[in-house]
């Protein structure tokens, strides 16, 4: 196991920038706070967090919308040597129930404007509750338990091996796990991105995806501001409203999901893309040939994909910029991390072969935690095991799915990604997922649910799909939904489809005896 053995603090990565340049931009009213601003801030707001009792290897759980607030009292947290967990505001009760009390922090902070069901759980688990008030000039105000006045713990009293984000697995496959990144996993992987793109002052990240997640965090919020560049934060993100922001901030770059991406692409305006994109990055899910190329078309931009996992402080690969080759659907080259490829036992096998991808490099987290039983499961010695099945091609890696979501039809492995791709280069399907229902006869048979964006029969994409795959690749159902479920940060739970679309129909799970017509036009 390797989480690195050297590194720095955030109050480091927070120095490259020149004083008196933008640090975040706030959309909705044009501000900026600068690099001078963003420390003084964040020293003033780690003071007030001493003196509501936060202390060195505490927890302080984040329930905030996105924008510059949550940037602030983020990193004034971290600044303690405390861990924040940010929490997905939306929630439900029995959600936030569920991670408060797994996290079990020294505070929870809320909008003051009020958080029912943040509330609501705070109270179910004994949690006390920090209201912040969010401020038009200077930091966000803070009302919570009695405040002890000249506390003396200050902003830069963290080490770079203590533990700042406590972040959760997305349990595709099982119950969520901790994931503890420490001060040193999280700068090293930022200072990598920025390296990787070539980021410096002169550039802005437009930062679209949620502040709960990795990818928002470090690529989008740490990476830009390593490189001492600014970081478009907006309090409330819209599609729409992603045009004209970034016109108006010159944006350079932006990072989202696939999904994120096709929203935004689909609310384009007669305006054009911003003239100073240089590059887009997609990352969190599979990226589809057909939005690749529809990505690089509409935006005017290199689209360059990622791959990247919590456990990992997020990106171990990525396509480079131009010149470099960007081969068509794969994730690039390691970045500031170690990739090799291992078969059932952890040996590593021969450029070309498949299996499983594992990892090592100073982002890559030392275990779960409280969990030794899955930290021990997850590594090949020092290797962490992604779950994830690929190969290494001439120094590029190409993904083909979760090791525990492939299809085994008859003692054939199927890939989800590659029927879904197939689905996804029809041009009426406007998102596809495939996964594994149970038959007596193979043990598992391929079906695949699909949102359209055109007139489209389940026979016609049945036989799209046949003239793309292997009979025993092509799905043996078919269904066409309004809506595909999936995470906050667009990835398919594909375990869960089947139960969704059976629930969704009001009828049985489906059936993969034969093909069904249901939704045929």
């Amino acid at each position: 196991m390797t989480d690195g053995t050297s590194g720095q603090t955030l109050a480091e990565l927070l120095a490259v920038g020149d004083p008196a340049r933008p640090a975040l931009i706030v959309p909705e009213d044009g501000t900026a706070v600068s690099y001078a601003q963003l420390t003084d801030r964040v020293e003033a707001l780690a003071r007030r967090l001493a003196g509501f009792g936060v202390r060195p290897g505490d927890r302080v759980a984040l329930a905030l919308p996105n924008g510059p607030d949550l940037v602030l009292l983020l990193l004034a947290v971290i600044s303690l040597g405390a861990a924040a967990a940010p929490l997905n505001p939306a929630y439900t009760r029995s959600e936030f129930g569920f991670y408060l009390a797994d996290i079990a922090p020294r505070l929870v902070a809320i909008p003051a404007s009020g958080a029912a069901a943040a509330s609501e759980a705070a109270a179910d688990t004994g949690s006390t509750l920090l209201a912040v008030e969010a401020a038009g000039d200077g930091p966000p105000g803070l009302a919570g338990p009695t405040e002890r006045a000249g506390a003396q713990l200050r902003a830069g009293s963290a080490s770079a091996d203590d533990v700042a984000l406590v972040l959760h697995t997305s349990g595709t496959t099982n119950r969520p796990k901790q994931v503890p990144l420490r001060q040193r996993n999280l700068t090293a992987s930022a200072f990598t991105i920025a390296g990787h793109y070539r980021l410096g002052p002169q550039d802005v990240s437009f930062c679209v995806m949620p502040l709960f997640h990795i990818h928002g965090l470090v690529a989008s919020t740490f990476a830009a501001l390593a490189s001492g560049g600014a970081v478009v934060t907006p309090r409330r993100f819209t599609p729409t409203r992603f045009w004209p922001q970034a016109r108006e901030h010159g944006a350079t770059w932006l990072s989202a999901g696939p999904t994120l991406h096709q929203m935004i692409l689909d609310k384009a305006d007669s305006a054009g893309p911003p003239p100073t994109l240089r590059f887009v990055r997609s990352c969190s899910s599979a990226l589809s040939a057909a939005l690749a190329e529809r990505a690089e078309r509409e935006y005017a931009a290199p689209m360059l994909e990622a791959y990247g996992m919590t456990e990992a402080s997020h990106q171990m690969s990525s396509n480079p910029l131009p010149p470099g080759a960007r081969p068509a659907g794969s994730v690039g080259v390691p970045t500031g991390t170690q990739i090799r490829i291992a078969d059932k036992a952890g040996a590593f096998v021969a450029d070309g072969a498949a299996g499983e991808v594992v990892i090592r490099g100073p982002g890559v987290m030392s275990g779960y935690v409280n969990n030794p039983a899955a930290t021990a499961e997850a590594f090949f010695g020092e290797w962490f095991r992604t779950g994830d099945r690929g190969v290494l091609r001439d120094g590029y890696l190409y993904l083909e799915g979760r090791i525990k979501e492939m299809i085994i039809r008859g003692g054939e492995n199927i890939a989800p990604a590659e029927i879904e791709q197939v689905l996804l280069s029809h041009p009426a399907v406007a998102d596809a997922v495939c996964f594994g229902v149970a038959d007596d006869k193979y043990g598992e048979l391929v079906a695949a649910a699909v949102t359209l964006r055109g007139e489209a029969g389940v026979r016609e994409l049945t036989e799209h799909c046949r003239e793309r795959l292997a009979a025993f690749k092509v799905p043996a159902r078919i269904e066409v939904l309004t809506e595909i479920p999936r995470t906050p940060t667009g990835k398919v739970q594909r375990r869960r489809v089947a139960e969704f679309v059976s629930q969704t129909r009001g009828d049985d799970p489906p059936d993969p005896a034969a093909i069904q017509t249901r939704g045929e036009t």
